[in-house]
């Protein structure tokens, strides 16, 4: 092969060798077919030639710099200096919980289904199985299935599961017909004249990862034991169960939130910085004020609240951010409930119950891109509020340590980078037609999709590093996510912990990478 590399090589003028005399330019289609028309060699030959100098290309190139677990990244120009309030959701942005509230969470909802809908008691005999969702996924409720989108409504083949069993990629082209499935039945169609409420429901908070756990258990005992159901109604079932039994959750967790909060020693600092430097500080979350107390105490100190302007619990979002008559009412914590006087100023040390974000604005005067909210939820956090308040968002997800430190390996930069040059290689070459040329080009496909799904030398698939079952909470094989999307075009900023934050000033402007685009520079992985 070196010997045909080289005299290859002689046919194009201007071609350097590196110092192995081995040719590192990567030959195009023209320049083949080209030197098919000597007829001295095979196109097979020529392709593999192709092949190897590219290869060769690949394992020169020096691999990218690792990514910081602790970075903040902008989707959107953001300078921290226009900013003179913080706000904060409480739930997976200022609290983040441990595996154990999966868990928890789980068998609450299991225990529910038995008592209160009748479900078959073999249920209760269905363990938890961490780690088999990821959130950002759709349910299906007409045709029972838990699947992956990209942001182009496009169905992630081989990440598609009827209860824990995957769904051929045959099966799904029978049932949708493509494998890009609708707007109107993704998200509904909300035209006056064609009113249609969405087939799919999209999973988008970690709260909802042991719900899609407890709803594919069961549906998979279902399909097991020849048993009927409805999928709509199965969702529906879990999805109350699991959420009814968030009062009795709170209670427990407060009783000891050691066992389900990691502990985060550094929010206090963060606070500090924002106090001293004359921030205003406010809390809104929908969680219940002893739940949201215990968390807080631990976290930062009995003294909290002395850090918030504004604390505002039982938000009651998405609807805090939408509606505009619910009115803002002061929570006696002694009493465990709220008071009926109509509230006129929003006062520090006090506790308020419920309300809008109109209230808030109206009886702060806090509006606009001065307010910097952060929470987990690209809807019911962050979508209202820079849509229709102009407020600046920034999104804490907690996944993002995980798939950074796994984008971090040399294994997984080495494939990526080889994936992107394999495909290249295919796009160069993909107008042969003669049958030696389809087998070789057959073979590249194949080594693709190999890439794709496993690590060369291993057996361990490439989504696997992220999740087994549906990978990357933000990417497919091409695209990003369904969920990538709203959190792009939603959140300014984002990162995986708030306490990030303390690496930058408080006059820090975080600026987007420019990407490029389809017609701008062809680019490799690096």
């Amino acid at each position: 092969m070196s010997l045909l590399i080289s005299s290859v090589g002689n046919l194009f003028l201007g071609v350097k060798t590196s110092r192995t005399g081995l040719i590192q330019k990567t030959l195009k289609y023209s320049e083949v077919k080209s030197a098919l028309s000597l007829k001295k060699y095979s196109t097979r030959e020529l392709l593999n030639e192709a092949y190897c100098r590219t290869k060769l290309k690949c394992r020169s190139k020096k691999l990218p710099q690792d990514v910081n677990p602790k970075g903040v990244f902008a989707c959107n120009e953001l300078d921290l200096s226009e900013v003179q309030v913080y706000g904060f959701d409480y739930d997976y942005t200022l609290a983040h919980y441990k595996p154990t509230m999966e868990h928890l969470l789980y068998n609450l909802g299991r225990e529910y289904l038995l008592e209160k809908y009748n479900y078959p008691p073999e249920i209760l005999k269905l363990e938890y199985k961490p780690n088999f969702a990821v959130r950002g996924l759709h349910y299906d409720i007409e045709k029972g299935l838990l699947l992956k989108l990209d942001s182009f409504l496009q169905i992630q083949f081989g990440a598609v599961y009827r209860g824990l069993t995957p769904v051929s990629t045959d099966e799904v082209l029978k049932l949708y017909k493509n494998r890009i499935i609708p707007i109107a039945y993704v998200e509904g169609d909300t035209r006056a004249h064609k009113p249609n409420r969405a087939k799919m429901v999209h999973l988008a908070d970690l709260f909802s990862v042991p719900e899609m756990g407890l709803l594919c258990n069961v549906a998979e005992y279902f399909i097991k034991n020849h048993i009927d159901y409805h999928p709509e109604i199965l969702f529906l079932d879990v999805k109350n169960s699991v959420q009814s039994c968030h009062p009795i959750m709170h209670k427990i967790v407060a009783q000891n939130v050691e066992e389900y909060i990691r502990p985060n020693k550094k929010l206090r600092n963060y606070f500090q910085m924002l106090q001293e430097s004359d921030k205003k500080l406010f809390l809104v979350t929908n969680s219940p004020y002893h739940f949201v107390n215990a968390g807080m105490e631990m976290l930062v100190g009995h003294d909290w609240r002395d850090f918030f302007d504004v604390v505002i619990v039982n938000a009651n979002k998405p609807k805090f951010f939408t509606e505009v008559s619910r009115p803002i009412r002061v929570f006696d914590k002694n009493a465990n409930s709220h008071i009926w006087e109509k509230v006129t100023s929003l006062e520090k040390g006090i506790i308020y119950y419920e309300g809008t974000v109109k209230q808030l604005q109206d009886l702060t005067g806090w509006c606009g891109h001065q307010v910097l909210y952060f929470g987990d939820h690209p809807y019911s956090d962050l979508a209202d509020v820079t849509l229709e308040h102009g407020w600046r968002t920034g999104a804490i997800i907690n996944e993002l340590t995980h798939e950074i430190n796994t984008l971090n390996t040399r294994s997984f930069k080495e494939n990526a980078n080889w994936l992107q040059m394999l495909t290249q290689l295919i796009e160069d070459h993909q107008d042969y037609k003669d049958p030696e040329a389809m087998e070789v080009l057959t073979q590249w496909m194949g080594e693709r999709d190999y890439l794709r799904s496993y690590y060369i030398g291993s057996r361990n698939e490439i989504k696997a590093v992220f999740n087994p079952q549906f990978g990357s909470v933000f990417r497919t094989y091409h695209n990003p996510t369904y969920f990538s999307r709203r959190l792009f075009r939603f959140a300014d900023i984002y990162t995986s912990n708030i306490i990030n934050l303390l690496n930058y000033s408080l006059t820090h402007t975080f600026y987007p990478r420019r990407g490029v685009m389809p017609h701008e520079y062809g680019s490799y992985f690096v």
